[in-house]
């Protein structure tokens, strides 16, 4: 285990665009890099889910969505763009 800082870049993604429980379609299912080097599966947020939108290699931030008391899910948006 350690500590992450938060940054990545967008690896791979596909867009799904056939409705699943929780979420809305379109919605991209992604690979990031994260800034230590591995590699994980989440999903975008803050950023239109077309392929003009999601340019491989862009920077992202991490955000938390809280889904109960004590889960979170680990989602990514573009670098700066809650500011």
């Amino acid at each position: 285990m350690f500590a992450a800082s938060g940054r990545a870049t967008l690896y791979s993604y596909v867009i799904n665009h056939r409705p699943a429980p929780g979420f809305e379609a379109p919605y991209a299912i992604a690979v990031v890099a994260l800034e230590e080097g591995p590699r994980m599966m989440t999903n975008l947020v803050d950023v239109e889910q077309t392929p003009e939108a999601l340019q491989l290699d862009m920077p992202l931030e991490v955000v938390f969505e809280p889904c109960s008391d004590s889960i979170s899910l680990p989602l990514f948006r573009p670098a700066g763009a809650g500011r």
